[in-house]
């Protein structure tokens, strides 16, 4: 090969070279979240998620994930920064901005979540296209789960019957939960879970109602002695989270990088995530329990006390979306039916 020919042919390589790294970040994403790097809602659920997505894509997309809120501004704000395309994506609690999501409230009721995660999300997604997806204008979600549910984590005091958490300050981040402690006679103290343990060093809040999970996480275990849950692992409630896009950002996409994304993100994603966050919380109590903690199952009669308790909850969210013109009776008969019909057994 004369040299004039090879330098042609080592131009044409760097070129394809230069081109092809082009090619590969192509797409560029922010995802913003609340929580820290190692939490398992990253290292288990959101990296794997963005990495089948970068994978769909053939490398054309570069999924970076800041977490602990690092881009700025609080938890309750992510939904306003997705919405206003100051991020691109977001992993964010519903309840952080109160009745923005009405009809997606009614997986975190009591007595229509009991204990199945897995089940729970498939019904998020069965429910969605015609019953929730109205809730998220201004956004694309890729998916919506909740966690393993609310259990009771309580620094000093042991809880066996509503009547213990009578005048409790009890931390939740949600309405419902509110109204669910409400109803159990404690005080709802509402804040982003990053600020729960400091809340319980300075006896801002007695416990909280929040799942095993974030334990490891947030070193609850220090801050605590009791964790305490109903019979077959019954829990008092729920929280929805999402994940989602900035919705200009979504339509200026093209077919196939949709389909990266919505690929990654299917029906299977929404069950797996069930089960990432039931593996989760078993981890988290062994955690607390390994600390000398003590791990707290209501008798079957015990945890239908909280059961009738609770109820009276649900039908106040019932009277509360209807003024929105929402018909929250038939969104509570399909979520319980769906969940039922959703149930493996396997988590329970």
């Amino acid at each position: 090969m004369t040299t004039k020919l090879m330098k042609t042919a080592l131009t044409a390589a760097a070129l394809i070279l230069v081109q092809g790294t082009a090619f590969a970040q192509e797409f560029t994403f922010k995802l913003h979240h609340f929580l820290g790097a190692k939490a398992p809602a990253q290292t288990q659920m959101l990296e794997p998620w963005a990495k089948a997505v970068e994978e769909n894509s053939g490398g054309r997309v570069k999924i970076e994930i800041f977490p602990s809120m690092t881009l700025g501004g609080r938890p309750p704000e992510l939904v306003s920064q997705a919405r206003d395309g100051v991020v691109d994506l977001i992993w964010t609690v519903n309840g952080y901005t109160p009745g923005l999501f009405p009809r997606t409230e009614v997986m975190e009721l009591p007595n229509v979540y009991e204990n199945d995660p897995r089940a729970a999300n498939l019904a998020l997604y069965d429910m969605f296209q015609d019953q929730l997806k109205q809730d998220y204008k201004g956004l694309e979600v890729m998916f919506l789960h909740v966690h393993a549910g609310q259990a009771i984590q309580m620094a000093d005091s042991d809880v066996r019957a509503p009547a213990d958490l009578a005048g409790k300050n009890i931390r939740i981040p949600t309405r419902t939960g509110a109204w669910v402690i409400e109803a159990l006679g404690a005080n709802p103290v509402a804040m982003p879970v990053p600020e729960l343990p400091q809340a319980l060093s300075k006896g801002v809040v007695d416990g909280a109602f929040i799942p095993w999970e974030i334990i490891p996480a947030l070193k609850i275990q220090d801050q605590t002695r009791f964790q305490i849950e109903g019979a077959d692992r019954t829990r008092f409630g729920n929280t929805t989270f999402q994940v989602s896009m900035n919705q200009a950002r979504w339509d200026g996409l093209p077919d196939d990088i949709k389909k990266a994304f919505r690929d990654a993100s299917g029906r299977d994603w929404w069950g797996k995530v069930g089960d990432i966050w039931r593996a989760s919380d078993d981890f988290g109590i062994k955690v607390a329990t390994d600390a000398g903690n003590t791990h707290v199952t209501l008798t079957d009669a015990q945890t239908e006390a909280f059961r009738q308790a609770m109820e009276p909850v649900v039908q106040r969210w019932i009277d509360e979306v209807a003024a929105k013109g929402i018909d929250g009776a038939a969104l509570v008969e399909e979520a319980r039916r769906l969940i039922a019909e959703n149930a493996s057994g396997a988590s329970n």
